[in-house]
């Protein structure tokens, strides 16, 4: 029985275990998108997971929703993505830089330009977001043109390539938790009526042609997809095609090789089998609120090659060790989620920590 301990091979890279960080976003880089000068330490303390998927950062200007999120497009982001990799291969690690662009999940205050956020269609998500004026209404989203969907396309590209020389092993398509890309899966986002709107095949192709893309550009095994069927969050709806949709997707994407498809499980068991059956590459699960007792098992089972985990990862920075050892985990303070400083970022203990205390 394939244990969550057990060497994998993911993307041309021999991963030591089968756990992996989760994507959250820590809102601690710099102004200019340049990652904060604790983000190194921050990696490089968890670099004991057999591999860490970085906080969502964004391909370009437009990409940006919140405050003070990393961004890989331009020479200081790159610069200072080098500290990270570096620091987290010098202690054995392996990291995926994820690529987001949050589409009309954006406020013209968080971002460098200052501008409308970019969506499908201009459909209001009709929700708030944190701003450095505090909570304020996201406004209406501007509608993509056929040609900005194309730049949006090479921002992607050009993105996993920066990442690439910034020196990540490779990077993760985010196609969750209701940002752009999702936008354009959602009937409820996405109300265009030429080929990338409608069907169930014009909604998929946004997110086809971006993973395509970034394949060409960087090859398949440097090349990872997070997706969340059935999310509901921020005005998100797949419809009733959703799952068709998926099973449509993941056979289109399967043609590509990726190193791997992430899927954030909402629920629905038998869209999840089905996925499993579609995919022939490696499958990592994440779900989330699991209990500790049934970490391993969707590995034991064979569902999926690898699980991923949030919030017990920025807490445990020995998440793995913990697990090994049966021990007590630190407890996630919310409070420290999102900005500030190396309070509840790079300060939870380790069990070595603990002992000498």
């Amino acid at each position: 029985m394939t244990s969550i301990y057990d060497a994998v091979s993911l993307g041309g890279h021999n991963l030591h275990n089968r756990l992996v960080m989760a994507p959250m976003t820590r809102s601690r880089a710099n102004a200019d998108g340049t990652p904060g000068e604790l983000a190194a330490l921050y990696y490089a303390q968890r670099a004991g997971i057999g591999l860490i998927i970085s906080e969502g950062t964004q391909p370009s200007e437009d990409g940006q929703g919140y405050l003070n999120t990393p961004g890989i497009y331009s020479d200081a982001h790159v610069n200072g993505w080098k500290h990270i990799t570096e620091a987290v291969h010098g202690r054995g690690g392996r990291i995926f830089i994820q690529l987001m662009h949050a589409g009309r999940m954006s406020h013209p205050d968080n971002t460098p330009h200052h501008r409308q956020g970019v969506a499908p269609s201009a459909i209001d998500p009709d929700t708030q977001m944190f701003t450095a004026k505090g909570m304020q209404n996201i406004p209406v989203p501007r509608a993509l043109t056929r040609v900005e969907i194309h730049t949006t396309i090479d921002d992607f590209a050009l993105a996993a390539e920066r990442a690439i020389e910034a020196g990540a092993d490779g990077v993760e398509i985010h196609g969750a938790n209701a940002y752009l890309i999702q936008q354009f899966l959602a009937a409820s986002a996405n109300a265009r009526t030429d080929e990338y709107g409608g069907s169930v095949e014009n909604r998929a192709r946004f997110a086809i042609e971006i993973a395509k893309r970034i394949a060409d550009k960087i090859g398949p095994l440097r090349t990872g997809i997070r997706l969340s069927p059935g999310t509901s969050m921020w005005g998100i709806d797949e419809g009733k095609d959703g799952p068709e949709l998926y099973r449509y997707l993941i056979g289109e994407l399967n043609k590509l090789q990726l190193a791997y498809v992430h899927i954030m499980h909402q629920g629905n068991e038998p869209l999840l089998a089905d996925i499993r059956n579609l995919w022939q590459g490696k499958l990592i699960l994440n779900r989330p609120g699991r209990p500790r007792e049934n970490i391993g098992l969707d590995i034991a089972t064979g569902l999926a090659d690898l699980e991923a985990y949030g919030s017990l990862v920025l807490a445990n920075p020995d998440f793995t060790e913990r697990l090994k050892k049966n021990v007590p985990m630190n407890e996630p303070h919310r409070e420290g989620f999102f900005g500030g400083t190396e309070k509840f970022y790079t300060d939870y203990p380790s069990l070595i920590q603990t002992a000498e205390s």
